[in-house]
């Protein structure tokens, strides 16, 4: 009888121990709770730097026209970049790497500091330091993406990373723009950008603190060109991941673009201010924290692809609905049902991918993962910011809401495709 009192009591001590910590065991490997850390700092001040050029942008041009054009800058490099960014980051120490990208981008929003706080900035200047970052994210989004795997101690919490990198992504949504939001109403959009250039340094000391075992890059003997041969002939025949990576595309051309013209809702239609600017973008964060932790506490891959397709009709039905409000409080709503929507899609997504593909693709197949981002995200932020010009921003919004609804037609007719290939990955692992 004592024996088995002996035996039933660590069970009973350990159900709620695991059942807690399930959400946050990626934290449990050393090196990702540093990154973790790190990072955390660091994407506030990214997202108060988001905000501020925004609002810098409306302030000097008073344009959603501009707008556009500037996200578009910011964001076409990458594009440009990412067949050659995978096969770069294949041939590289990925931890040096991250840290001269996050070294240069903190170079970057220093300088744009200066600028600023010396009233020397014009919008040429802006664009100018815009394409840089762009260049940097286009190295610096598969390198950590890819790095991730690296980070866990056990593969099994990779997905269970992948969420919790995304919930730290989304309290830095909810945070920095609240912060940029009162910052530039006091004092103005360059402390923002000073803010941002600091901040860098926590993630940069947290990679210098990581211990990652060492390992030899391995000698390539084909040229540059056939690995990016290689790697599109892989995404283009593994039929999931291609219809993933589209379906990812397409709700960035036509569901992120909104968040362009965030300051002239808040000014024209809401008759707002920066406050007001903040507070939209506050309230999407507060939607992608959600999305993010509901996420992390996912235990498998399973009906994952199912939720993908509700997070593009939730961005669709919240889209339409903020085009027609002209009031704060179903406005804040819907940014936050729009940002669930957008988290949900786009983060279950980099999972699915990043399971399905083999370890020597990963870095190229998540270079076109960055560029389904950074490619469909400028043009749809030309054509939002274009359409706002010709037909107002609330149309524009109804219009993208109604074309993420065609998307998600679309993407039903491929789900049973993606859902085979995540029950085969499955039963393979078990």
């Amino acid at each position: 009888m004592s024996a088995s009192a002996g035996s039933a009591k660590p069970q009973q001590k350990s159900r709620p121990r695991v059942s807690v910590a399930h959400t946050w065991r990626a934290l449990r490997s050393r090196n990702f709770k540093l990154f973790f850390a790190g990072q955390g700092t660091s994407i506030i001040g990214t997202w108060m730097t988001r905000i501020a050029t925004s609002w810098l942008v409306y302030r000097l041009t008073s344009s959603a026209l501009m707008l556009g054009i500037v996200g578009f800058a910011s964001q076409i490099v990458a594009f440009l970049l990412g067949p050659f960014a995978g096969v770069w980051v294949e041939r590289l120490n990925r931890r040096k790497l991250i840290t001269w990208l996050q070294a240069a981008a903190a170079v970057q929003s220093l300088t744009l500091a200066a600028l600023t706080l010396t009233h020397r900035i014009n919008l040429w200047e802006i664009i100018a330091l815009s394409v840089l970052q762009g260049a940097l994210n286009a190295l610096e989004m598969p390198a950590r993406q890819s790095f991730m795997v690296q980070m866990v101690d056990d593969r099994n919490d990779l997905g269970n990373a992948i969420a919790l990198n995304s919930s730290l992504n989304s309290g830095a949504r909810l945070i920095g723009p609240a912060i940029a939001g009162l910052v530039i109403a006091a004092w103005g959009e360059g402390i923002c950008f000073l803010a941002d250039g600091i901040s860098y340094f926590a993630v940069i000391a947290s990679l210098l603190m990581m211990r990652i075992e060492h390992t030899t890059a391995p000698r390539h003997t084909k040229t540059m060109f056939e690995q990016m041969r290689e790697g599109w002939q892989y995404v283009r025949r593994f039929d999931a991941v291609r219809s993933l990576l589209i379906l990812f595309a397409l709700n960035t051309l036509l569901g992120y673009p909104f968040m362009v013209l965030l300051p002239v809702i808040a000014v024209q239609v809401l008759h707002g201010g920066p406050n007001t600017f903040g507070w939209l973008s506050a309230a999407s964060g507060v939607g992608t924290m959600i999305a993010a932790l509901a996420l992390a506490a996912r235990k498998s891959l399973a009906g994952l692809a199912r939720s993908v397709l509700f997070g593009i009709l939730l961005v669709s039905v919240a889209l339409i609905l903020l085009g027609l409000s002209r009031w704060l409080a179903p406005s804040l709503l819907m940014m936050a049902l729009a940002g669930y929507g957008l988290l949900l899609c786009g983060s279950a997504v980099n999972t699915i991918v990043q399971t399905l593909v083999s370890e020597e693709m990963r870095a190229r197949v998540m270079s076109y993962y960055t560029m389904a981002f950074y490619g469909a995200a400028p043009v749809g932020s030309l054509l939002a910011g274009a359409l706002a010009h010709w037909i107002g921003a609330p149309y524009t919004v109804l219009l993208s809401g109604a074309c993420c609804a065609v998307t998600a037609v679309w993407f039903m007719l491929h789900l049973p495709r993606v859902e085979s290939a995540i029950q085969t990955t499955m039963s393979a692992t078990s």
